[in-house]
């Protein structure tokens, strides 16, 4: 399950496959030093993105399902 508090770069290495959802939420510091550091929470704060919407679509891909926002 993916929490508020992971590091960026932690999910990244649990599967590659979250990077497409990363960018259509708009989260686009993949390859940023940042990711390294910061937590999907500060970095979805920085630009401005729905976090609740963000870890919504990272667990349903992490559950196997296809990816879509709550209503």
């Amino acid at each position: 399950m993916i929490t508020k508090d992971m590091i960026i770069a932690d999910i990244i290495m649990m599967d590659r496959a979250v990077v497409p959802i990363l960018f259509r939420h708009g989260l686009h510091c993949v390859g940023c030093v940042m990711a390294n550091r910061e937590t999907i929470e500060e970095a979805a704060r920085v630009h401005g993105l729905d976090i609740d919407a963000l870890i919504h679509d990272l667990n349903v891909h992490f559950q196997g399902e296809s990816a879509s926002s709550p209503a």
